[in-house]
């Protein structure tokens, strides 16, 4: 509780959580258990479950956010191609960030330019 009120990096604040209760109407819930939530006055806000990081919301989610209006916006649910990956957050700053190959040979014959400063 103590969190709560001072944080706002873990889940909700107090006063994000008497807003949503007085004013909210949880309108739906992504596999990653973000809930989403409007009010009458159509502003509308996600409590993320974890971590606050813009980045867990789902294309199909981040449309109904910003309040873009395509087919997305009506179901949710968007049956995706068999291509397609699955949404996974900004991986920055983890162990599953992406870090190129470094270079194992120190030899310079290997680099595939040649310095102008020899």
């Amino acid at each position: 509780m103590i969190k709560e009120i001072f944080t706002w990096w873990n889940k909700q604040t107090l006063g994000t959580r008497l807003n949503t209760f007085l004013f909210g109407k949880l309108v739906g819930e992504d596999k990653s258990g973000n809930k989403y939530y409007e009010s009458k006055s159509g502003k509308r806000w996600v409590i993320y479950n974890g971590e606050v990081e813009a980045s867990k919301i789902p294309s199909e989610w981040y449309s109904w956010m910003h309040h873009t209006g395509n087919k997305i916006e009506n179901s949710h649910k968007l049956d995706k191609y068999s291509w397609q990956k699955e949404h996974i957050p900004n991986q920055t700053g983890t162990e599953n960030s992406y870090h190129p190959k470094k270079n194992k040979s120190k030899n310079a014959s290997n680099k595939k330019y040649t310095s102008w400063k020899s």
